[in-house]
């Protein structure tokens, strides 16, 4: 066995240096430094089995690279189906992150009782007994008695369970409670959470076993651990929520088989997470019609066109400093298209207050919201009505120009559907577009054009 040494390690992103430092070298944190003792890691406890010697690979020809289909599984929720980019890829390794009680464990118990109808499903939980799983699961509206639960933290005893249960799908909650024996430092270092993670990873590759694990966050709201976890592992999802609201948004902020840009919505009731299908209702159900301060936009959330309600509320200051609140918009883009609208229309917003709020909590980053916020900022200092029936959207350029945006055909159908009569989009959207039925489309060119026809 070797010598033992002592080396220092980045807490953040992993880098060990044989010295300690103030700021790491690698990605420039400070103290991030810490000690930990390395030894010699034994071989051949509590693994799956050595690998069969198999004949050594060449390159190939790209044209020669013949094409496979990717198999996938459907977990029976369409909203995780949907971020997960049309259903569990087999041998993939998915983390799951958010904040404490945001339902990470609940989506992943409920998914795992809808798997193991069809399939052998094992669930490990590092952090619960088998008893506080089954009262868990007792709350859910799915049921199975074929699901295998699992309560371990040491990652041998873990791989000598998988050799025996032989799975399709694992399940781990959470990587910061599992532990490798032959490393040192404590549980959820970042020795522990890459090393443990590393051998999931060869579990579900070797063995084709699509793997779930839930990884904590830290107050920044990043995974906790190692930066690399993220790079490691094939797709990463983000739960996202408000603790004043009962809705839950499931992201996608990195997929090898899909797109980063899908968004699931879920609804957290006392029967675990129930599918949100219509996520523009709930948006909307509570709007008022008619009152300066309010306009409606089509927003995209990856494939899914939804409509969403801006309101602003601009009032005299009494301040030297006029201020400027935002939320669910950024606060820079807040004083840019602030400035734009006092340079185009000549509205004196020097001497106003101004508040923006997108109404459910949600967050709009896409540049294709800009016009509905300032009609919203519009509306509200002139005190005059938006229509409740209007629709905008559009980008708009700091000389005051409407620019295109893309699907604009899914905006006005989602739009459409739900009732609205008018939608004033760019002007260069005009071209080749299929109006739906019962909607009509006017066409804005400057910020001047869609004010005058939006604002009375």
């Amino acid at each position: 066995m070797a010598k033992a040494k002592n080396v220092f390690e980045c807490m953040a992103c992993g880098y060990e240096s044989p010295k300690w430092a103030g700021k790491c070298p690698n990605c420039g944190a400070w103290n991030q430094m810490e000690e930990k003792l390395v030894h010699k890691e034994t071989t051949g406890r509590g693994t799956l089995g050595k690998p069969e010697k198999q004949e050594r690979q060449r390159s190939r020809k790209l044209d020669r690279v013949k094409k496979s289909h990717t198999p996938r599984t459907l977990t029976q929720s369409g909203e995780l189906d949907r971020v997960l980019g049309g259903g569990i890829v087999d041998g993939s390794l998915i983390l799951i992150g958010g904040d404490p009680g945001i339902g990470k464990s609940t989506i992943l118990l409920q998914t795992a009782l809808k798997l193991s109808e069809e399939h052998e499903v094992l669930y490990v939980s590092g952090e619960e007994s088998l008893e506080q799983i089954k009262l868990r699961a007792d709350r859910l509206l799915e049921a199975s008695d074929n699901l295998n639960v699992y309560s371990e933290t040491n990652l041998f005893h873990i791989h000598d369970e998988i050799k025996n249960t032989k799975p399709d799908f694992l399940i781990v909650d959470s990587i910061q409670t599992i532990f490798h024996p032959d490393v040192t430092s404590a549980p959820g270092s970042v020795s522990q959470v890459r090393e443990c993670t590393q051998s999931l990873m060869n579990i579900a590759k070797s063995g084709n076993i699509a793997t779930f694990i839930v990884g904590h966050v830290t107050k920044e709201g990043q995974i906790a651990g190692p930066r690399m976890l993220e790079h490691m592992v094939d797709t990463v999802l983000y739960f996202e929520g408000d603790q004043h609201h009962t809705y839950r948004i499931l992201r996608a902020v990195k997929n090898r088989f899909g797109s980063t840009n899908e968004m699931g919505m879920f609804e957290m009731r006392n029967v675990g997470l129930t599918e949100v299908l219509n996520p523009s209702e709930i948006f909307l159900e509570e709007r008022s019609k008619n009152v300066p301060g309010s306009a409606i936009v089509a927003t995209m959330e990856g494939t899914r066109a939804m409509l969403v309600e801006v309101q602003a509320l601009v009032t005299p200051t009494h301040f030297h400093n006029p201020r400027r609140m935002a939320t669910g918009i950024d606060h820079n883009r807040l004083s840019l298209l602030m400035a734009v609208l006092e340079k185009s229309e000549g509205l004196l917003m020097q001497q106003h207050d101004a508040y923006i709020k997108v109404a459910g909590g949600g967050k709009l980053e896409e540049p294709a919201v800009d016009l509905s916020i300032i009609v919203s900022i519009a509306s509200s200092f002139k005190g005059a009505a938006v229509r409740g029936d209007d629709c905008f959207i559009g980008e708009v350029g700091l000389t005051g120009e409407v620019r295109r945006v893309t699907k604009i055909d899914q905006r006005l159908m989602e739009a459409a559907k739900l009732g609205f009569r008018r939608a004033i989009i760019p002007s260069s959207n005009m071209k080749g577009i299929e109006v739906p039925e019962g909607i009509e489309v006017i066409g804005a060119r400057t910020l001047k054009d869609a004010l005058k026809a939006a604002v009375k």
